[in-house]
């Protein structure tokens, strides 16, 4: 059945929606401590959720829906409960240390946004409006995730940035005309597997450094040489 929502609107609703995704990945850079980088990354997984829902009623896409449900009930929920959990096993409730001051890590996520959008405004100027200025939002997300992962020096956090990149890629291909369902199975598979192995990492490195701060971590490898 196809949307009865006039287009411009359903342009707007898909936008705001990306626009909010980026907005959250904003309130994630600016968190000083790593329970609330997870709460706000929990927020992140249900804001992709409810983007991609919208993206799959003006599309015509019911296997987009499965997209959405994966999100908001296994990276919205799954995902933030299973790290608490690591967090208070591991005991590292504690402010995020950065590599960069967050005004400076703000305003380089600005300018990252910036970028994105004039890039793919001008590089996809021929694309339809939905899918150009959607993927330039998911682009937007894609390297602000990455900004995180760069300038945090915690393991925690570097994974939150790591999961809102992947928010980010399938925002984008959302956007782009879906996915197939079976790139959706293999793409929640492999987040799981992915998030088991850096689980079993993370206790691995506690136990026996008895720190997951990166620094740390490279001053031990520094001192091998």
């Amino acid at each position: 059945m196809a949307s009865l929502i006039p287009p411009a609107m359903s342009l707007s609703i898909a936008n705001v929606l990306a626009g909010a995704l980026v907005m959250v990945s904003f309130m994630m850079m600016y968190q000083d401590r790593i329970s609330s980088v997870i709460n706000v990354l929990a927020l992140h997984a249900a804001t992709l959720g409810f983007a991609v829902a919208w993206q799959a009623y003006i599309q015509d896409a019911p296997e987009l829906y499965i997209t959405a449900a994966l999100a908001l009930g296994f990276k919205a929920m799954v995902i933030p409960l299973a790290l608490h959990r690591i967090v208070a096993k591991l005991g590292i409730h504690k402010q995020v240390e950065t590599v960069a001051g967050i005004s400076e890590t703000m305003l380089a996520g600005i300018g990252l946004v910036a970028l994105s959008i004039v890039v793919m405004l001008h590089t996809a100027a021929h694309a339809e409006a939905l899918a150009r200025e959607d993927v330039a939002l998911a682009l937007s997300v894609i390297l602000l995730g990455m900004l995180m992962m760069v300038t945090r020096r915690n393991a925690v956090s570097q994974i939150a940035g790591f999961m809102s990149l992947e928010n980010g890629l399938i925002l984008a291909a959302a956007g782009a005309e879906g996915m197939p369902l079976v790139v959706e199975i293999s793409v929640a598979f492999s987040i799981l597997i992915a998030f088991i192995v850096i689980g079993v990492f993370l206790f691995r490195i506690r136990e026996r450094f008895d720190t997951v701060d990166s620094t740390a971590l490279d001053a031990f490898r520094g001192g091998l040489r």
